[in-house]
């Protein structure tokens, strides 16, 4: 894990760009006032934050899910942009946003390959929580690749924001985001 330690120093930008994802996931998830409701599923987001925006080889484009790169290509401290094509993709594409460590966003969201044992390194058994879907896992999962540095979501059952690093996670439910920003 020598090679991850020294990626995340290069990136030390990469503390606010986590911080600036997460503050977009929780402001929809405040935003959106139908959480619980039958056959309404809230918006949903999957960011993957990459040292190298060669990810080919973990990932897959999906179809014609794509992130207007026109109306915002980067995650900037300008959040209103951002958040406001974050709120449109959520609603309307499926897949990973991928984000390279310098904030620039690619075009194509993608499917992410589970890793292989190897591809985990020393990572060892993760723990799921019960509550995970199929984001949560694919987050948690390449969350431990080294050319991955973080994964962000919101989950569209009920607004959890939850933030991947190294196989870990830390998530704060709907009722537990929006007060005083934390650092992590």
């Amino acid at each position: 894990m020598e090679g991850r330690e020294d990626s995340r120093v290069n990136y030390e930008t990469s503390r606010e760009l986590m911080d600036l994802l997460r503050y977009t996931c929780e402001t929809l998830s405040l935003e959106f006032d139908r959480w619980g409701e039958t056959y309404v599923a809230g918006p949903s987001l999957y960011f993957l934050i990459v040292a190298d925006v060669d990810f080919d080889s973990y990932t897959d484009p999906l179809g014609a899910n794509t992130w207007p790169i026109d109306r915002c290509g980067v995650v900037s401290e300008s959040a209103e942009p951002f958040i406001d094509v974050a709120r449109d993709v959520a609603f309307s594409c499926d897949g990973a946003v991928v984000v390279a460590a310098d904030g620039t966003i690619q075009e194509q969201m993608v499917r992410v390959r589970s890793p292989s044992k190897e591809e985990m390194g020393d990572v060892g058994e993760l723990t799921y929580a019960d509550w995970m879907g199929t984001k949560h896992l694919s987050a948690m999962e390449i969350s431990t690749r080294e050319e991955v540095l973080f994964a962000v979501t919101l989950s569209e059952e009920n607004g959890r924001v939850t933030s991947f690093v190294d196989g870990t996670y830390r998530d704060y439910p709907r009722e537990e985001i929006g007060g005083r920003w934390r650092p992590e």
